[in-house]
């Protein structure tokens, strides 16, 4: 059984719609409103934003996690809500809140998605670094259906698909399989169900074989190239390659080189238990 189906709530009127634990260098964010397969509120994304800025300055967190309780990752916008007109700027505002700083973050964020991972849930997984879906996923947009436009990933899709992926998922809301995902880059990783546990560790494991300072300067210069000349990036590339050789970091990399061995930069010294 993996971890996702031991995630459950109890009373939800008792729990929080997100909670969030730091555990062996990983921060751990996990929407919890399993019983309406984490549909989104205004109370769920101001927990997601909390909870994202939390993880952004805690210093036992290298990469954070997002997932969700129960059966589903996320199935979008809680159209109950919606339909009450409860639902309103607060909302976005939150969101957009939480998205940002998951995708800007100097952390690697990975999503893992299982079970419905539509809408804002797949909005939600576009603003982390990696994804990760088992076999029995099922994603896709929906918000033009429902007369909303798709916030979260109009701005983010068409980086990680291209333009031409990005307007038939966004204007024809079509589901796509998992294997359907991958193929177009949607996202990283496949696995089953009864693997997710097992892949999940692997690539935690392997993302922390990337010095630190390396990793949040690159994904801060990823996104930059998004917006700006890459010549006129040339002296934050350098200042940023300045503070990579004089880090903790390169003296472990060499010394690891001269060792021949792997370097290790979990969990880096003085690090707070």
């Amino acid at each position: 059984m993996s971890g996702v189906d031991n995630l459950t709530a109890r009373d939800e009127t008792a729990e929080a719609p997100v909670t969030y634990e730091a555990r062996d260098g990983v921060g751990w964010i996990t929407l919890n409103r399993p019983r309406v397969l984490n549909a989104l509120s205004t109370e769920l994304a101001a927990a997601l934003a909390d909870h994202a800025a939390t993880a952004a300055r805690d210093a036992r967190v290298a990469q954070v996690v997002v997932r969700g309780a129960g059966r589903a990752f996320c199935s979008g916008m809680d159209r109950t809500a919606l339909a009450a007109g409860s639902i309103g700027e607060a909302f976005y505002r939150h969101w957009n809140r939480a998205l940002d700083c998951l995708e800007d973050m100097p952390k690697v964020t990975l999503a893992v998605l299982h079970g419905y991972s539509i809408g804002g849930g797949l909005q939600l997984a576009l603003a982390c670094d990696l994804r990760m879906v088992t076999d029995d996923a099922i994603l896709g947009l929906g918000a033009t259906r429902h007369g909303l436009v798709p916030d979260g990933a109009v701005l983010r899709l068409a980086r990680v698909v291209g333009v031409g992926r990005a307007k038939e998922l966004a204007l024809l809301n079509d589901h796509l399989s998992p294997a359907e995902a991958r193929a177009i880059g949607l996202v990283n990783w496949v696995c089953p169900r009864a693997d997710l546990d097992q892949t999940l560790a692997a690539v935690i494991e392997k993302a922390r074989g990337a010095a630190p300072t390396a990793t949040a300067h690159t994904k801060r210069l990823l996104h930059e190239s998004f917006h700006r000349d890459p010549r006129a990036l040339l002296e934050e590339v350098l200042t940023a390659q300045d503070e990579c050789v004089t880090s903790w970091e390169m003296g472990e990399a060499n010394r690891a080189w001269h060792e021949q061995r792997e370097a290790r930069f979990y969990p880096p010294p003085g690090s707070p238990s």
